[in-house]
């Protein structure tokens, strides 16, 4: 099963072989949580958003054809659960999750050296960048930046255009730039 592509898995899938779509789920779950986390900020709702994903793409498996990449589908329904969340939890006035700055940084190590203080200073001050920028401006970079996704694929998941995609990367960048300063980035 691991030398299968996605869109192989799916069919097999749809064949009934629910082996195939445990391999699907092995080779997307930690990605998926990943992106969910960094996306509303809390670590348990991540992985119930990631689940509620699955489950989603696994009742639609007879719908699915190989239009996209399967990454594409899938980072495009964890995208809308994600933000669906974030507007549920603003209309009920509260902060969905802890801060991005306590997923990222490490507890402090007693030996730590200056480089790695100076490290977790810079990803904590990235974590606070990254958390004040708006879902939308947040989603583009970390589908791009920490999934790797491409533009095509981005811009199919987000359902806009390519340019759009690009333009709304360049001022997210430039939005998390600014924050950086703010927060004191003097090492940019």
């Amino acid at each position: 099963m691991h030398d299968l592509d996605d869109w192989e898995l799916v069919a097999q899938t749809q064949a009934g072989n629910t082996q195939a779509f445990a391999e699907l789920v092995r080779r997307y779950q930690a990605p998926v949580i990943h992106f969910c986390q960094r996306m509303v900020g809390s670590a348990q709702e991540a992985e119930d958003l990631a689940q509620e994903s699955f489950i989603r793409v696994y009742r639609h498996i007879g719908r699915l054809a190989p239009k996209a990449k399967f990454s594409t589908v899938l980072f495009g329904i964890a995208r809308n659960l994600a933000l669906n969340a974030l507007r549920d939890a603003r209309r009920q006035g509260r902060n969905s999750a802890q801060s991005l700055e306590e997923q990222l940084v490490e507890p402090a190590a007693s030996a730590e050296t200056d480089r790695r203080a100076r490290l977790k200073e810079i990803e904590s001050a990235l974590a606070k960048g990254i958390a004040r920028l708006s879902p939308e401006h947040r989603e583009i970079l970390l589908l791009r930046e920490m999934q790797g996704m491409e533009y095509d694929e981005i811009a199919k998941a987000l359902h806009c255009r390519k340019g759009t995609v690009r333009s709304r990367l360049a001022r997210a960048r430039e939005q998390l730039r600014l924050r950086l300063v703010e927060l004191g980035g003097d090492w940019l």
